[in-house]
């Protein structure tokens, strides 16, 4: 059966399952989407920009076990997804993009919406590819596929000419795929694992470190087995919230420049520490000479071996999918006749029991004149039961919600970490409503964050998507200020948010219910109402302190036990 590139493109999608396509039409794409026209079985969800198509696919990836796709056209549309592909390739999340070309009889011509997409992306994407016979559409897609979701996971993009979307061949999908040069490690090694048990058996403080890796490999249960086996704390990064149950008795809270510090100071000076599916990077550790002043052991846990001792150096690294590793490493610990230091496990638990009560726990001066936002974070924590999937977009807002929103589950935390891309959260909870109808999804947001992709607003109206929007509205870029205030001499150049728009006006245009809330006393009634409409979309513009700032806070480029707490100014 004879199928052009553009059929052969679709057909590809529907063999791998691909419920829904996020993507803006253009001139070198026509054919593909003349393609999913003719078929009903891949829903496209049509944006109203191509960064939003991209987060929208991160969203739908993040909250499932899937891969995103993305469709975008040429020159503008490709440059424009560049951000969202760079936010999933940041984040380690799996997803296919296929942009247009010009004719590939025109490429290096300065043709009319012509960039060079894999050049531009390559430094941003997990592979890419450039297609330059139709009959390599097939295998390429499913070598795509592929590479998305293997390994350690991340975007992949294959750039179509059009004329090569337009050209007929046989179709013929590939049943298996295989990359000689590219073989992903599965298990770990075996006598590795066996000395990490030792390790944690002689530790007297042992200190369990989880990143977004336990989310991705889906090992939430494995880690969580882990740390009770042993008594250890256990800490999650920003990216890895959720993969150990906020609200059990062993987690210390998150770490890093926000985090906790009782999480801080247990990083600092336990003896063994095991890093789980997660990095070492600059806002987790802080200053790296710093953190290597205290020795101690530490096993580390990856997928990927480039990620080992990139930052810090490892007494014992483990290369291997975490979930296997986690299997294996429990398996060994429930065969040994040896246990954990009893004795010594509650002295280090005494320890940090006096850090939480110097560090005093996240805490905050709540108040009857005006709002603030943890206060808001928690009443949404209230009304949702914990329950939520959660978006957020990028600043003061984002943390809150880290700190503030208990997450007991994996994959309900959907933010943008490394790259840390405002106008994320709005886009990403249309993918996470799409792939969990039902949910109950809320985005976290600024009143800077949310006018960078705010048109989405169409796209939820489109697609009837009763997503719940939280604006922590205090007028200000609000970690620029804060960033200002504490190192800057409180010279606020340009964070100031003049000339905002009525937001509830904005909704309602938008056919969406608007809520403004100004008083303390109105934020749990406001939420109520919102979530008590299950149907719409609501955005909630909370009025929130200007002044408030992000605590605990380590400044960059000093050590994890260098922290600032709200007292110390």
């Amino acid at each position: 059966m004879e199928l052009t590139g553009a059929e052969i493109a679709i057909r590809c999608l529907q063999e791998e399952g691909v419920e829904y396509l996020f993507g803006y039409p253009g001139g070198a794409v026509l054919h593909i989407y003349d393609a999913l026209f003719q078929q009903d079985k891949v829903k496209h969800v049509l944006v109203r920009h191509e960064q939003a198509a991209i987060h929208a696919a991160d969203g739908y990836a993040r909250s499932s076990e899937k891969v995103g796709v993305a469709l975008v056209t040429s020159g503008p549309g490709l440059t424009n997804a560049v951000t969202g592909i760079a936010t999933a390739y940041m984040d380690s999340i799996p997803m296919v993009v296929l942009s247009g070309q010009v004719p590939s009889y025109a490429i290096g011509e300065d043709a009319f919406q012509e960039v060079d997409a894999v050049g531009i992306t390559r430094p941003c994407v997990k592979h890419n590819f450039l297609i330059k016979h139709v009959a390599d559409i097939a295998p390429t897609i499913k070598k795509a596929f592929y590479l998305a979701k293997s390994g350690r996971p991340g975007p992949v993009l294959i750039d179509i000419p059009k004329d090569i979307s337009n050209q007929k061949t046989e179709f013929i999908y590939p049943s298996s795929v295989h990359i000689r040069s590219y073989n992903p490690v599965g298990k770990g090694d075996s006598a590795q694992i066996r000395h990490a048990a030792q390790m944690l058996l002689e530790a007297k403080r042992p200190m369990i470190y989880a990143g977004g890796g336990v989310v991705l490999g889906d090992a939430s249960a494995q880690l969580t087995d882990l740390v009770r086996l042993l008594g250890a704390p256990c800490t999650n990064t920003l990216m890895g919230l959720g993969g150990f149950p906020a609200s059990d008795t062993q987690f210390v809270g998150m770490l890093g420049m926000h985090g906790t510090y009782e999480a801080n100071m247990a990083m600092q000076y336990c003896d063994v520490l095991v890093a789980v599916g997660a990095r070492f990077d600059d806002r987790v550790i802080g200053n790296v000479a710093h953190f290597a002043e205290v020795p101690r052991k530490i096993i580390h846990i990856d997928i990927d071996p480039s990620s080992i001792a990139k930052r810090v150096k490892v007494d014992l690294p483990i290369v291997g999918n975490v979930k296997l590793v986690l299997d294996e490493l429990l398996t060994v610990l429930r065969g040994t006749k040896q246990k954990p230091d009893a004795l010594a496990l509650t002295d280090w638990w005494k320890q940090i029991e006096t850090w939480r009560v110097k560090g005093g726990g996240l805490r905050y001066a709540n108040s009857s004149e005006v709002i603030k936002p943890q206060y808001v974070i928690e009443t949404l924590h209230e009304i949702t039961g914990g329950d939520a999937f959660v978006t957020s977009d990028v600043g003061q807002h984002q943390m809150w919600a880290a700190q503030y929103y208990r997450f007991d589950k994996p994959r309900r935390w959907i933010n943008s970490g490394g790259l840390g891309t405002m106008g994320f959260g709005l886009p990403a909870a249309m993918g996470v409503q799409l792939i969990n109808p039902g949910a109950t999804v809320a985005c976290v947001t600024g009143e800077g964050s949310i006018q960078m992709n705010i048109q989405e607003l169409s796209t939820c109206k489109q697609f009837h998507l009763p997503i719940k929007v939280v604006a922590l509205n205090n007028r200000y870029l609000g970690m620029v200020r804060q960033w200002q205030q504490f190192f800057h001499g409180d010279r606020y150049s340009e964070s100031y948010m003049d000339a905002l728009p009525d937001f509830v006006k904005i909704a309602e245009a938008y056919g969406h219910v608007g809520i403004r809330v100004d008083s303390p006393a109105d934020v749990k009634p406001a939420m109520q109402e919102a979530f008590a409409r299950k149907n719409e979309l609501v955005f909630m513009d909370f009025r929130t302190d200007s002044t408030e700032n992000v605590f605990p806070m380590v400044p960059g480029g000093k050590g994890l036990s260098e922290v600032i707490l709200a007292e110390d100014l």
